[in-house]
């Protein structure tokens, strides 16, 4: 029996004699004439079926009974209770086409995120106005959005947008400086700029220390893609104590998490059941791959930041909970601790390795 196709929302065609006098309806994506209208909310509006069927996908089907409320003006809106209900209305689905949008990005779904962070500008600029620092990361989110589709001409204009709603606010937080430098550097990058690609890489962890602490897994990020362009500029030394930062602080947390989730979880079957965050899980995994792929290939065959880097990755996937993953990076680390007498990594290796084990044989009882 075949499957039934997935049905993404449905549409009907406008009546134009039924919207009033004045009234151009545009599409929710391109802002061309609108053809067709939502049959869910109604009040949103579609050039054609394929615009239609992507915004489903990227934000629609969230948000979709959230919408009627704040596109539909009632007497109750135009007073003053009903007008803060609305801005708090707006500001739930920012958070949630925010949420939505990144989640899709760390995922390399970026087509997908485009209809969730254009939604997500659109609704800051209703409700913030143009050039205010609370704008800059829904720039940011669009701006990464059109990084991973290659649209760098368009990344250039949101983040001069966004560039310049923090030059206009002095009092604008670390959190902010720190993710609009991280995003001018990753441009910079893309670009061949790579000078200015490091200065901004080195704003961006100077302000991400400030809110997050040197050692934060925030912080490092800015180490990684620092690392990156020294790659690229063939200084591989510099390249490698930067990768070995990061490295370090990954394998504190990951070690602090997997510790922490041992002794909180007291039934064994649960072990195994995700502990991370999907697409952070996907993020962190690009990024200690490459490091692991970096120093595997490195001539040096460092064994110990081999081992670090594989453990990290095994103790990742075991919180994500795969553990053929787990299995797999973790006989990694520890082939290359075996290569170092006394290795202090050994043991902790050994450890995640019998437990996964463990959890493989009670899971599948007798296939010895």
């Amino acid at each position: 029996m075949e499957a039934k196709p997935r049905v993404l929302g449905t549409t009907s065609k406008m009546i134009p004699l039924a919207l009033p006098k004045g009234t151009d309806k545009l599409c929710e994506l391109c802002q061309r004439e609108a053809r067709l209208q939502c049959t869910e909310c109604r009040v949103t509006f579609y050039c054609d079926e394929e615009h239609q069927q992507a915004d489903w996908v990227g934000i629609h089907e969230r948000i979709c009974q959230l919408l009627a409320p704040i596109r539909t003006p009632t007497l109750y809106s135009l007073q003053r209770a009903g007008r803060i209900e609305t801005q708090l209305k707006k500001a739930e689905l920012i958070e949630i086409c925010r949420s939505v949008g990144q989640s899709k990005l760390s995922e390399g779904k970026h087509q997908e995120a485009l209809p969730a962070a254009q939604f997500c500008l659109r609704c800051s600029i209703d409700l913030h106005g143009p050039s205010t620092v609370q704008m800059v990361p829904a720039y940011l989110l669009l701006a990464e959005a059109n990084m991973g589709l290659g649209n760098l001409a368009r990344v250039a204009e949101l983040l001069s947008q966004a560039e310049w709603a923090v030059l206009k606010s002095p009092e604008c937080g670390h959190a902010v400086r720190h993710q609009l430098h991280r995003s001018l550097g990753r441009l910079h990058t893309a670009t061949g700029n790579l000078e200015a690609a490091l200065l901004n890489f080195a704003d961006d962890i100077y302000f991400a220390s400030e809110e997050y602490g040197l050692d934060s897994t925030v912080t490092c990020g800015g180490y990684f893609l620092m690392a990156d362009v020294f790659t690229k500029q063939g200084k591989m030394p510099i390249a490698r104590s930067l990768y070995s930062q990061v490295a370090r602080t990954w394998h504190c947390h990951l070690t602090n998490l997997f510790q922490t989730h041992i002794q909180n979880v007291q039934n064994l079957d649960m072990l195994l059941e995700s502990s991370y965050d999907k697409a952070q899980l996907v993020e962190v995994d690009e990024m200690l791959k490459t490091i692991l792929e970096f120093e595997q290939n490195d001539s040096r065959k460092d064994s110990t930041q081999v081992a670090l880097v594989a453990h990290c990755l095994a103790m990742l996937w075991f919180l994500g909970g795969d553990s053929l993953k787990a299995l797999g990076f973790g006989s990694t680390a520890l082939q290359a601790s075996q290569l170092i007498p006394n290795h202090d990594l050994t043991e902790p290796i050994q450890g995640l390795l019998q437990l996964v084990q463990n959890l493989q044989t009670k899971s599948h009882p007798g296939s010895d």
